[in-house]
């Protein structure tokens, strides 16, 4: 299995557990209420929307990562295209961060 589908194949298990939210509305609604532990934003997001996202998770101390495509994120979590995800759980997300980081 490649970095990349382990990285959205973890996505899914999250959502499952559902230590997960999606959307713009719902991940910045759990970033202000530090319940967010990592925050991953689409390539294809718009630049407001990943300056937005980068200045809130640098304000309020989150780490946030680019990774994948809106499809491929939202196909994921068993959804509609998503061009943001914040997940809720502190070990998963660490995981997670380490994937895509050593996957570049």
């Amino acid at each position: 299995m490649s970095k990349p589908d382990r990285v959205l194949s973890l996505l899914g298990i999250v959502a499952r557990g559902r230590n997960l939210v999606s959307g713009e509305f719902a991940v910045e609604k759990a970033v202000k209420e530090r319940k967010a532990f990592l925050v991953i934003v689409a390539h294809e997001a718009s630049d407001n929307t990943k300056k937005k996202f980068r200045n809130m998770c640098e304000f309020y101390e989150v780490p946030i990562a680019e990774y994948g495509t809106k499809d491929s994120l939202g196909h994921a979590i068993g959804k509609e295209e998503r061009s943001s995800i914040g997940i809720t759980d502190q070990g998963l997300s660490n995981g997670i961060l380490k994937l895509i980081e050593n996957g570049k």
